[in-house]
């Protein structure tokens, strides 16, 4: 493979040892990228002069007999909620327009120091609000395996990104399922780690206890390098764990002979489409032949995990959003007196779903409500933590779908509740801080992906990669075959 069309590891690889450069890896990216942005609208921002001029660094390291790095050349997008320092960074969102970070985000130096090249900053869902990115105040990302469909959000942008060939790898956030349904959506791995494995620093915080960065790839060995370059402890997180990652890259190809995998019977029930529940089921007899072992594992609070959820994240994010009042940085509206300024302000700058949950978090953490709402929420919380333990004490990792169908056009979801109703699969983990990730495996009548949703106990990334990639493995032999 070359150019685009080339895995992350084999960009890498060529341009380490010379056999190509990064800025030719770059131009057959921006080429891209100047064919269907405007049809995508996958970018806030396209970096076309900084990642050049950063491709021309790689290649002059390389000619100097260094190794950039792990990632060294490869084109890789940003969502627009992580710091970048001098480079806009707005989070889709008309408060934050043309702010500039004065500092980088943790795994954006992270990813600068294994020799990656930026192409540009995603747009997605306002503050990551959102399952389509429809919700961005600069207009919807398209999905690119067909453009009157949505691509997922909030990572929209970052997940069109990657499935258009408009860079090789993207980083998104995952607060709810921001990273797998995406992924779902566009025929991708999304990894949504271990709360704590990767550092918060540099992410504009929707919800706190929630929020995760993860990666967006083609294959599941360029989604393991990505992790295991921006994962590991940061002091400056004080929820990063300090333990050492493990390697996940050097853990592929033991396969999973052996490994106790277990449907999850909660998410496999009437909201969940016929296709998706089949792909399931399929990639569970997949895993069955190459050595795991397969039962059922009841998870009973899973069904309350989307109530729980959208009382937990609204109240962190009406806390969070809180700083945004045209007084210190971002959007300002000029009016008679502060109390005016605030609301002129808040009004004009934020979105209908932003306002939406900052009401309702405001309301969940008001006095006479707090317990019957706030309170209640977290004990489902605890329930969900203490059945997942238990199911883990059974299981090595967890299956079940992504999302209850696949990509679903614009439009088709206008009600707010029928949109929260897309993360029913995934909310569980954010709530648990546990890992999890979608896989493609099949597709639909209209030849639009499924993915597949692997989960794995705090720090259970190296198992439930192995198996990811043994579904990776049967989907592309099926493929083959057929």
């Amino acid at each position: 493979m070359s150019g685009a069309g080339a895995t992350a590891i084999e960009i890498a690889a060529g341009v380490r040892s010379g056999e190509r450069s990064a800025r030719e890896v770059l131009e057959q990216h921006l080429a891209a990228i100047e064919e269907r942005e405007a049809e995508i609208h996958a970018f806030n921002l396209v970096l076309a002069d900084e990642a050049r001029a950063r491709a021309d660094e790689v290649d002059a390291a390389v000619a100097a007999g260094d190794d950039p790095g792990p990632l060294a050349g490869v084109p890789v997008a940003l969502k627009d909620n992580l710091c970048t320092r001098g480079i806009p960074t707005t989070c889709s969102s008309r408060i934050l327009e043309g702010w500039q970070p004065p500092y980088d985000a943790t795994v954006v130096s992270a990813l600068a120091d294994s020799g990656a090249v930026f192409v540009g900053k995603t747009n997605l869902d306002e503050f990551a609000m959102g399952s389509s990115t429809e919700n961005s105040a600069f207009g919807p990302t398209r999905n690119p395996l067909d453009t009157d469909r949505v691509p997922g959000g909030s990572s929209g942008g970052s997940a069109a990104a990657v499935a258009a060939g408009f860079s090789a790898l993207s980083i998104g956030s995952d607060t709810g399922g921001s990273i797998r349904q995406p992924a779902a959506y566009c025929g991708l791995v999304g990894v949504k780690p271990t709360y704590g494995l990767v550092s918060r620093y540099g992410l504009i915080a929707f919800g706190s206890s929630l929020d995760q960065i993860g990666p967006f790839a083609h294959t599941v060995a360029d989604a393991a390098l990505t992790l295991d370059v921006i994962s590991g402890h940061d002091p400056r997180d004080s929820t990063s764990v300090p333990a050492a990652p493990a390697s996940i890259s050097e853990a592929l190809g033991a396969g999973v002979d052996g490994m106790r995998v277990g449907i999850v019977t909660e998410l496999m029930g009437d909201a969940m489409d016929a296709n998706c529940l089949d792909a399931v089921r399929s990639a569970a007899q997949a895993l069955e032949a190459a050595g795991a072992t397969v039962g059922e594992a009841s998870i009973p609070a899973a069904l309350y995990g989307l109530g729980a959820y959208y009382l937990i994240a609204p109240a962190e994010a009406s806390s969070n959003l809180a700083r945004y009042d045209g007084v210190r940085y971002g959007m300002r509206v000029d009016a008679a007196n502060t109390g005016d300024m605030n609301e002129a302000t808040r009004t004009g700058g934020f979105g209908d779903e932003v306002k939406r949950r900052i009401m309702l978090g405001t309301y969940a953490l008001s006095a006479g409500y707090y317990d019957a709402y706030y309170g209640s929420a977290q004990k489902v919380r605890t329930l969900l933590i203490r059945e997942f333990d238990a199911a883990y004490a059974d299981y090595d990792i967890l299956l079940s779908p992504t999302t209850p169908t696949t990509a679903f056009k614009f439009g088709a979801k206008a009600d707010p509740v029928s949109m929260y109703l897309c993360d029913l699969a995934t909310i569980p983990t954010n709530l648990t801080g546990h890992a999890a990730m979608s896989v493609p495996f099949g597709a639909d009548a209209d030849n639009m992906p499924i993915g597949v949703q692997l989960l794995a106990p705090a720090l259970g990334e190296v198992p439930m990669f192995q198996a990811a990639e043994a579904l990776e493995a049967a989907a592309l032999s099926a493929g083959g075959a057929a």
